[in-house]
């Protein structure tokens, strides 16, 4: 599926040149008529990172998120800087469907194995984002990118296999934010790999041309930002383009 994705900070939304809050785009403060025209459009499910929250866990933009998640119907997936088990707690309360981890996924994966068992693997999205080397290892960064993590994408992989890992998030780093296509080859190569997870792709997305480039890769969902943002296409289109392959 289509998954259309905002970035927010105080309120606004934004977008990060690859992962750097000195390089931020404002979109207006509006995120509330663009999540309800992506759902008009046909999204079945929508992505929200809380940028805020990500670089200050005690700043986090739960009265926001809560508004924004009454003022759709269709499941919301949240994300941000997620540590503990009551930002886990304060997400699903404000409305989220699934909560998407990151760096503690990597940093702590006994806690947030403890989570899957907590709240059900279904309410869990593991947010990896990966820098390919030569060789073809796919490294996963952490920390909004400023750290190395030391293990590889299949490595976080099949830690969390054993607690029912259902969906992951995959951020091909060097594409993020450019508008120059997905890396379809990762996403067919994990898909065929891992064929029980519902990869989505993330990072790259800046045509139609790139949507029906991963139509065949095996991965099940799409997020689209800053192309969506910047009015390359319609919701209404993407869908229409990904459903017709």
């Amino acid at each position: 599926m289509i998954i259309p994705a905002l970035d927010l900070i105080d309120g606004k939304v934004v977008r990060l040149h690859q992962g750097d809050y000195g390089q931020q785009r404002d979109y207006g403060n509006d995120p509330l008529p663009r999540l309800q025209a992506y759902q008009d459009q046909g999204a079945q499910c929508l992505h929200l990172v809380d940028l805020t929250g990500a670089k200050d866990p005690a700043a986090r933009q739960i009265p926001l998120l809560t508004k924004l998640l009454a003022g759709v119907s269709v499941p919301v997936q949240v994300g941000g800087g997620i540590r503990t088990s009551q930002d886990v707690d304060a997400l699903l309360n404000a409305g989220a469907s699934r909560v998407v981890v990151g760096s503690t996924a990597v940093k702590d994966p006994e806690r947030v194995q403890q989570w899957f068992q907590q709240y059900g693997a279904e309410s869990m999205v593991l947010a990896l984002d990966v820098r390919i080397d030569a060789h073809n290892r796919k490294e996963v960064a952490i920390s909004g990118w400023q750290e190395a993590g030391g293990v590889t994408l299949e490595e976080v992989i099949e830690q969390y296999q054993p607690f029912g890992l259902r969906h992951v998030l995959c951020t091909d780093i060097s594409r993020d934010g450019t508008l120059t296509g997905s890396n379809v080859a990762l996403y067919q190569e994990i898909s065929a790999a891992y064929p029980a997870i519902d990869f989505q792709s993330s990072g790259g997305i800046g045509s139609l041309d790139d949507i029906a480039a991963l139509r065949g890769s095996g991965a099940r969902g799409v997020i689209v930002g800053r192309a969506l943002l910047e009015d390359k296409f319609t919701v209404t289109e993407a869908i229409a383009c990904w459903q017709n392959g």
